[in-house]
């Protein structure tokens, strides 16, 4: 589940668009079974596409977390990391989008985004607080969640400002082709709920400064998250990180009323 920032030619001549995509996406097709504590569920999207996600459930739960992972890999590669949230009282939906892992379908940014909403809707059945949350790709998915579905709040890491940015940051003019897929900076200011912005400081993939640009442009409530000597693959091996998002859902937690901009 390492994301990555991958660029280069294509010989296949199937338009802009699938050309793009196959860059950006780096999905792993197949998962394991799931493991002991880990339940399958399998959700429909709005546009009738079968996504496939992992639930693991926490004893006395405060929240749920809807976790939108990076651009490559699946699910299986943050398990551990879902039983560390549970372990701090936090329950965890992690879904594949389109392409990636068990789910069916072919990535695109406008599908991504109905996938997290199919994943919102999975959670909110517990009827406890759902936090999009979500990793450099996902973060930005998460965001977009925040717009159309009420969620208590957003947790962002190594998360970008928009992705023509860090495309400039690795291949300079080249980045224009890009144009204005997940741009982040223009939702985040929009959104009225607690945000969250964790960043490693030694991320060579999605500049640290990136992350601040993004969380200076978001409203009040916020919080932000240096995390020293963190890279974008290794953030989640620092303690501080799930202790962070722990902190920040209880927090969140004490308004019991969730709160979230809706857009239909």
């Amino acid at each position: 589940m390492r994301s990555h920032a991958r660029w280069a030619t294509s010989s296949r001549r199937s338009g802009a668009e699938v050309w793009l995509e196959r860059l950006i996406f780096l999905p792993e097709r197949g998962a394991p079974p799931a493991p002991p504590g880990v339940e399958d569920r399998w959700l429909t999207t709005r546009d009738g596409v079968r996504i496939h996600a992992w639930h693991v459930a926490a004893p006395r739960a405060s929240a749920t977390l809807v976790w939108s992972h990076g651009n490559a890999g699946n699910i299986a590669g943050r398990v551990d990391i879902a039983f560390a949230l549970a372990a701090r009282g936090l329950d965890v939906l992690a879904y594949d989008y389109r392409g990636y892992g068990r789910s069916d379908g072919i990535p695109s940014e406008k599908g991504v985004y109905l996938d997290a909403e199919a994943a919102y809707e999975e959670a909110a059945r517990r009827r406890l607080p759902v936090i999009a949350f979500g990793e450099s790709l996902g973060g930005a998915v998460s965001i977009e969640l925040a717009t159309v579905r009420p969620c208590a709040a957003v947790a962002a890491v190594s998360t970008w400002t928009r992705l023509q940015d860090v495309a400039r940051r690795h291949y300079g003019p080249l980045a224009a082709i890009v144009g204005d897929r997940f741009d982040s900076l223009a939702r985040i200011g929009t959104l009225s709920v607690p945000l969250l912005v964790a960043h490693g400081d030694a991320d060579d993939i999605v500049p640290f400064a990136l992350g601040e640009r993004l969380f200076a442009a978001a409203r009040e409530p916020k919080r932000f998250l240096r995390v020293p000597g963190a890279g974008h693959n290794d953030v989640f091996e620092r303690t501080e990180v799930l202790d962070g998002v722990a902190d920040f859902v209880a927090t969140v937690c004490t308004d019991a009323e969730p709160r979230g901009n809706r857009r239909r």
